[in-house]
């Protein structure tokens, strides 16, 4: 009632509603901002080579072209498309054929037999391992390059309206999981309370529904979003069904799921919780909330790492977990803060120990945000090449830079919180006490003088009279108290302080949401690498290389001779011959190859060559991402149990 009680006079009324629109403007204006400049979303993997390479001119029309990519994707029918000068299909139009061998991510589609000469354009469109869209588009000629008709959309996947729509539901739903988990956390580690505050109970179901509905409208977009582009695609029941089989999509169904059972957790700590009275049930049923919230809030918090940079790239085993803590710090932390702020603005009673114990831990919630952003950092940047000169490294610049902020406001804050006292509150509580009687009175007062009153007016008027002097009550009530808490200078800087917290913790939860779907620095660099390699000179020759072996057993001893043509980056042909000791050819039951590049940390890739002759295998397409000093692995089988392996360093490129 108070929220609507007249108040005459100036306004600590006013004070939080003014700060609550200025943190909603500034939520809008960021947000605005991020998505103004992001554009559609990076992605984690990302193009690294392809045969035929971009701009490249062949004598002959080659079979297929096949591209390599850094990371696993997730291909259609259309996914690689090849058009001719006029820009009919060049290819087959099959599903792209899954070429991938070991560490090395591949696909290929087939070309039509006898191709003209001209330019030839290749359109390509995925879905990346960590759930965002990617495509591109590169040409090749045959014989001499020509004028082409081609005119791809402008549009990339991922972008649009649809693209637009499906990035606020992304940003909305980090901002509901940390007022949902944080705000749940607030009361039950630091003000139990506020069970019973409706300010409270408000921000964790707002939180709740925020989460659920932009859940929803993801998973509904998810079509579009990765595909058409187009709004009415997203009640296509077919491409709902394809978006429930990938992973994205049923990460978003799990997330629904447990959102089911966060509804049941809310509905018991607002309601039987907040109107238990015996301490020891209390205690009781506080652990037992502890524990289900907490394996609720991990379970969403994994859908993230399921589904987003976290599951991919080098140690996604321990990357998953890390990153569920991580998001359970940041709610931890920031949804704390977001309560502390409406306790403080909203409601009278949050106490001193109550702000006291949230310090702490808003504190430990920080050390496992250092802890976790530390690994990740190393994971997504690797080198401080990326970390200052790609996209995701500068972001993360940023964050830091405002965790540094937000700590040095926080200072303040503990400053603040270190002097104060219940003084306000006890005082308000006595004043509740006594407008509490008033108010009693007032009733038993209205009471007796509604017969009166019936004697001049009909007689429903004395219990629409008595319902008003309690309304009149109830406002002068909830004015006094805000004039008590509002005179509090401690509680007054607290708020401002809090406040300010609570603007830098908007800005740097919409930057965290970025990094989710920027590529991260060390892909990208990578991937940079990939591309400068695909135009570097050709080495002086094919590259030859002769290796002596012996397995230990019978008839185990050997050489090994390859060579791999033309010996640069992109596409090699190699050839494996394997001479006896007698120096005849010789054959064996398994031969296998491997090539790694330690300098860049890329490898092994594995390659299986098929035997054309007596002692002599050949593989073709052999893709060489970048140049540098490549080790070549060789393991030879000469029998049930004895093998060897070998190796080799050749300049590549």
């Amino acid at each position: 009632m108070s929220a609507t009680a007249p108040y005459a006079g100036p306004s600590p009324i006013r004070r939080p509603v003014a700060a609550a629109a200025l943190l909603a403007a500034l939520v809008s204006l960021v947000f605005g901002l991020l998505l103004a400049g992001a554009g559609p979303a990076s992605a984690h993997a990302a193009l690294t080579g392809s045969d035929p390479q971009d701009g490249a001119v062949v004598d002959t029309a080659p079979k297929e072209v096949t591209l390599s990519f850094s990371e696993a994707i997730a291909v259609g029918d259309d996914s690689i498309r090849v058009l001719d000068p006029s820009g009919k299909r060049a290819d087959t139009e099959a599903e792209p054929r899954d070429l991938s061998e070991g560490g090395t991510v591949r696909y290929g589609v087939a070309l039509h037999s006898g191709l003209p000469d001209g330019t030839y354009t290749v359109a390509w469109q995925a879905i990346s391992a960590d759930s965002h869209p990617i495509s591109g588009a590169f040409t090749f000629s045959i014989g001499a390059p020509s004028e082409t008709t081609v005119a791809l959309s402008s549009q990339e996947v991922g972008g649009g309206p649809v693209g637009v729509v499906y990035d606020i539901a992304r940003y909305a739903a980090y901002g509901g999981f940390v007022l949902l988990a944080g705000g749940s956390a607030f009361v039950l580690i630091c003000w139990r309370g506020g069970a019973s505050a409706l300010p409270m109970q408000r921000l964790v179901v707002r939180g709740w529904l925020t989460l659920t509905a932009a859940t929803l409208v993801m998973l509904l977009l998810r079509n579009p979003y990765t595909g058409s582009g187009k709004f009415a695609d997203a009640f296509d029941l077919a491409g709902l069904q394809s978006v429930l089989d990938t992973k994205p999509g049923a990460a978003l169904v799990s997330r629904l799921l447990l959102l089911g059972a966060a509804a049941l957790f809310i509905a018991v700590l607002f309601g039987t919780y907040a109107r238990r009275e015996d301490e020891q049930e209390r205690k009781d049923l506080t652990f037992g909330l502890a524990v289900g919230g907490g394996v609720v809030a991990a379970g969403i918090a994994a859908t993230w790492a399921m589904s987003e940079h976290a599951s991919t790239g080098i140690q996604a085993s321990i990357a998953m977990p890390v990153d569920v803590a991580h998001l359970l710090a940041v709610a931890a932390w920031l949804g704390g803060l977001a309560s502390l702020l409406v306790a403080l603005y909203r409601t009278p009673d949050i106490g001193s120990a109550s702000v006291r114990r949230f310090s702490a831990v808003a504190f430990g919630s920080v050390v496992v945000l250092a802890a976790t952003g530390i690994y990740q950092s190393w994971r997504q940047v690797g080198s401080w090449s990326a970390l200052t000169g790609t996209r995701y490294g500068q972001l993360l610049i940023i964050k830091v830079a405002l965790i540094a902020v937000l700590l040095a406001v926080a200072w303040f804050s503990r400053r603040w919180t270190g002097r104060l006292t219940d003084t306000a509150v006890a005082s308000s509580g006595a004043e509740d006490a006594s407008s509490g009687a008033e108010e009693e009175d007032a009733a038993e007062e209205a009471e007796n003088t509604a017969p009166d009153e019936a004697d001049e007016a009909s007689d429903d008027v004395a219990p629409e009279r008595a319902a008003q002097l309690a309304r009149q009550r109830a406002a002068l009530t909830a004015t006094k108290k805000k004039r008590i808490r509002d005179a509090d200078p401690e509680r007054s800087g607290l708020r401002r302080s809090v406040l300010a917290e609570a603007a830098v913790a908007v800005v740097l939860l919409a930057v965290t949401t970025m990094l989710t779907s920027t590529e991260p620095g060390r892909t990208e660099e990578e991937a940079a690498g990939g591309a400068t390699a695909a135009t570097a000179p050709a080495s002086d020759g094919p590259v030859n290389l002769s290796m002596p072996f012996d397995t230990g057993g019978q008839n185990g001893k050997g050489t090994v001779r390859i060579d791999i043509d033309p010996g640069r980056t992109g596409s090699n042909d190699l050839h494996v011959w394997i001479d006896g000791s007698d120096g005849e050819p010789m054959d064996v039951p398994e031969l296998k190859l491997a090539l790694t590049l330690e300098s860049k940390d890329i490898g092994p890739l594995p390659v299986v060559p098929d035997r054309l002759a007596e002692g002599h295998w050949t593989a073709s397409g052999v893709q060489i991402p970048m140049a540098g000093d490549w080790k070549i692995d060789v393991t030879v089988r000469t029998s049930d149990i004895d093998q060897v392996t070998i190796d080799k360093n050749a300049k590549i490129g």
